[in-house]
């Protein structure tokens, strides 16, 4: 039986609501579950889990879905929901090259200064 730790969806239509429950995984999405041990809104940004019961199935063998392990890195780090995300610099404006006249286009500058000063 292979045991799964993962989300459970609650709620109402275009209002989600999960419970983080513990369920073997053959069974559907929002179907019979071992425990609950925890409850996650996306809405109100608010997470809440237990621990120490997901530390005791964990070391029995269930794998914990990707969300799942991102609250519980959370909880650990006691970060509030959307603070682990490292933000990002903006790149610089780079400054616009300055232009250099080709090496040619200086000596006929500066050749036909000459002959006109010479006339």
């Amino acid at each position: 039986m292979a045991v799964k730790i993962r989300l459970r969806r609650t709620g109402k239509r275009n209002a989600p609501c999960h419970r983080i429950v513990v369920a073997d995984g053959r069974s559907p999405r929002d179907g019979r579950f071992i425990e609950c041990i925890g409850t996650y809104d996306p809405r109100a940004k608010a997470e809440k889990i237990d621990l120490e019961r997901a530390d005791h199935w964990v070391s029995q063998g269930a794998q914990p879905s990707e969300t799942v392990q991102a609250i519980m890195n959370r909880a650990r780090a006691g970060k509030p929901l959307g603070h682990d995300k490292v933000p990002t610099p903006a790149p610089e404006a780079a400054a616009p090259p300055v232009e250099t006249p080709a090496p040619e286009a200086v000596e006929a500058a500066a050749d036909a200064d000459a002959d006109a000063n010479e006339e």
